[in-house]
């Protein structure tokens, strides 16, 4: 039996081998824009996906959605009933509009190549198909299925693939998501803060602000109260984080308003952290008289938190990087993924992607000269035996 460090030699260069082959199926998959609420082009890059999952032996069934491109399901045609799955996600969808390829078009030079999604997430999905034909085309024996999940609704919340994504953790050994890493260095994502949206909606009174001003009850007085009770819910050392970031109310400057609403972005790091805070912004009261207090929403990610069976799955990729000269270091991410749903199921690993920089920024890049090394990681990580957490 071969050596595990020969097998990561091998895949190396096997991996090298076909290094321009991937940058050019990287820059067709940026230039097939697909962003989140365009579901015409959704379909053309599932298309584009789906027939290189087949040339490598794999089934693929695409699930359309209601209200978005839905997602697409892959697995080996032939693979053995009684091993365990693992679980393998990426998405698709961007947050740039079709058209944005004319005003960020695809620039290589000086180790990056530039364009639109190309670092959130479209490389990730590169790295997943090449690691996969990888072990085909080297004989490589899997002992956990590869089952595939590529969603076209992460970047607005995951909320028509999130279910399949669930009953798939649910029943798997493990989870990969080819998210990017953070920062230049490339570290890995253990944990995910939780994320929920509330929103604070305020009834008051309207009178003429001239004539009969004590008649009516400022709404947006009273959301300004709101606001700053809001604002002491901040527990930067508990990595609770709220954040008012959208504000409206009002008719008009000569009536006393007599509705306002305030939108709520919270972030937390544990699954107490978020109960505790969802009953302290629930519990709002009112400090105007006769105010109407209206307070809706939830966490709608839970955190990826440090478990064991992910520090477990954490120690294994550290060890596999030692075999291609990767001195592996991980880290939290304020974001949410869909990580932070599998988590709750299944031992989870996240921001296996290429180091890069500017996901949703006009300068969005990756270091293309790092492509390899982190495909062979997740190869090595494909190719690893079942946990047993």
């Amino acid at each position: 039996m071969m050596k595990i460090e020969d097998i990561a030699r091998k895949i190396e260069k096997h991996l090298e081998s076909c290094k321009n082959e991937m940058l050019r199926f990287l820059k067709e998959l940026v230039t097939i824009e697909s962003p989140s609420h365009s579901i015409i082009s959704q379909y053309q890059i599932f298309d584009f996906i789906k027939t290189k999952f087949e040339t490598i032996g794999y089934y693929t069934l695409h699930v359309p959605g209601n209200t978005t491109g839905g997602y697409l399901y892959a697995r080996p045609i032939r693979r053995e009933p009684q091993l365990p799955i693992q679980l393998v996600i990426g998405h698709c969808d961007t947050v740039w509009p079709i058209d944005t390829i004319h005003q960020m078009p695809i620039i290589d030079s000086n180790n990056t190549l530039k364009g639109p999604g190309i670092y959130d997430m479209k490389v990730g999905l590169t790295q997943m198909i090449f690691a996969l034909s990888t072990i085909k085309e080297l004989s490589l024996s899997l002992q956990v299925t590869p089952i595939i999940i590529i969603n076209s609704d992460e970047e607005i919340g995951s909320r028509e693939s999130t279910n399949a994504i669930r009953r798939l953790a649910r029943i798997a050994n493990r989870a990969y998501v080819l998210e990017p890493p953070l920062g230049l260095e490339g570290k890995l994502k253990t944990a995910r803060k939780g994320v929920g949206r509330f929103t604070v909606t305020v009834k008051g009174k309207a009178a003429h602000a001239g004539l009969d001003p004590t008649k009516g009850i400022n709404a947006i007085v009273e959301l300004s109260h709101q606001v700053q009770q809001l604002y002491t819910m901040n527990d930067i050392q508990k990595g609770i984080t709220v954040n008012i970031g959208m504000i409206e109310g009002g008719i008009s400057p000569n009536v006393v308003a007599p509705e306002s609403k305030a939108v709520v972005d919270v972030r937390v790091l544990t699954e107490a952290d978020g109960a505790y805070i969802t009953r302290k912004i629930k519990g709002l009261k009112p400090n105007l008289p006769d105010v109407e207090l209206k307070i809706e929403g939830a966490i709608g990610r839970p955190p990826m938190e440090r478990t064991i069976r992910n520090q477990e799955l954490w120690n294994e990729a550290h060890k596999l990087g030692k075999l291609i000269d990767l001195d592996l270091e991980q880290a939290i991410a304020g974001g949410g993924s869909d990580a932070n749903t599998t988590s709750k199921f299944t031992a989870t690993l996240d921001g296996l992607g290429t180091p890069g920089d500017g996901a949703h920024a006009e300068h969005e890049y990756i270091l293309y000269h790092k492509l390899v090394e982190r495909t062979s990681l997740l190869t090595l990580l494909l190719l690893h035996e079942p946990l047993n957490c």
